[in-house]
């Protein structure tokens, strides 16, 4: 799942399906899509599996200064998202109460938690592009980003360029975010218990892997 921009070179590039291209006559479906990238992680999830969708790929232009990215991009997916689903999706909604649209502590809840911002800024709130400089710092919007400290509950991160321009998350599978996470320092592995009906003295073969001889009595010469 992409916005649809990114449709051909996709299916020409990487011989993957989109669910939108640029062949945009399709406006319905692309509007779920964009219902998707301005929603929150949770709800976007239920809208990715209704579609089947295994990856997600965001245009991310804040470390090089890329102007041409999703985040820029972002309200139109509210625009079109709000022309199909007006009771979900209302771009007044991603403004702050003085009309600004903003990545910073100061802008709107809707924007700062959607999944459009968490895939773009995704452990961004850590890099410093300059040692001068705070961490989480957008060129592209000159601002510090407001939601730093998040994860990712439905997605995790599959590849990210050397420059963060391309980002791409895959879509976990219903089984795989309810299972608690455990460090490694604390996964116990337990030893395999092997149960025979044979006596000690009748036992042979191997036993945890290692080899047991089992003495027999010498046959007598025949004269």
């Amino acid at each position: 799942m992409s916005w649809w921009d990114y449709g051909y070179q996709i299916a020409g590039m990487a011989n993957r399906t989109t669910l939108v291209d640029n062949n945009t006559w399709n406006n319905s479906h692309i509007a779920l899509v964009g219902k998707a990238m301005s929603s929150t992680e949770e709800k976007s999830y239920e809208i990715m599996t209704s579609l089947d969708v295994d990856y997600v790929l965001v245009i991310f232009g804040g470390v090089i200064g890329y102007s041409g990215d999703d985040i820029n991009k972002f309200l139109w997916m509210v625009r079109i998202a709000e022309g199909e689903h007006p009771k979900d999706i209302k771009e007044s909604d991603y403004f702050t109460d003085r009309g600004e649209f903003r990545i910073d502590s100061e802008g709107a809840p809707a924007l700062l938690n959607c999944l459009m911002y968490k895939l773009s800024y995704y452990r961004f709130g850590e890099l410093k592009l300059d040692y001068r400089g705070p961490a989480g710092y957008d060129r592209t919007r000159n601002a510090i980003i407001g939601n730093k400290d998040f994860e990712l509950t439905y997605l995790e991160e599959a590849y990210t360029t050397e420059h963060w321009l391309v980002r791409i998350y895959r879509v976990k599978k219903p089984n795989e975010f309810n299972r608690p996470s455990l460090k490694l320092s604390e996964r116990i592995l337990t030893p395999t218990n092997y149960i025979t009906k044979k006596n000690p003295k009748r036992r042979k073969g191997y036993i945890r892997s290692r080899p047991t001889v089992i003495k027999g009595k010498r046959t007598k010469k025949l004269q």
